[in-house]
């Protein structure tokens, strides 16, 4: 069993940066696929970027590609999700998301992901 808790949301002019964390429980979890999702208001779930287990490899929406930046701390069983030159479309609730299986692909997935966290709260004004 996986449980993830995300932090770091709030409400942030438009330009401004967050991070976002995610803590995770679980002895295997330098080798799960770690992923950030978000649910804009009134829209589906929708993929922002996931990271690999321990080969580093990173992927990114289109519309996140140079703002946002994924990392992982293995030590502290961490992903933290740096986002920069926010917007006010970027307003969403951010999920982070573990898939204990060691394939890459399809990184986007969402039905993929075992185990997901509750969900933080990100509000950007312009």
């Amino acid at each position: 069993q996986v449980q993830l808790a995300e932090s770091g949301g709030g409400l942030v002019q438009a330009g401004g940066s967050l991070r976002l964390s995610c803590a995770a429980s679980g002895r295997s979890f330098s080798s799960y696929v770690m992923g950030w999702f978000r649910q804009p208001p009134g829209k589906e779930r929708e993929f922002v970027a996931a990271i690999s287990g321990s080969d580093g490899n990173t992927a990114y929406a289109d519309s996140v590609k140079g703002r946002f930046t994924i990392s992982r701390d293995n030590v502290r069983n961490t992903v933290l999700l740096q986002m920069n030159s926010l917007k006010p479309e970027d307003t969403a609730v951010y999920y982070c998301a573990a898939d204990q299986s060691t394939r890459w692909y399809p990184v986007s997935d969402a039905s993929r992901y075992n185990y997901w966290g509750q969900g933080t709260q990100v509000t950007v004004s312009s």
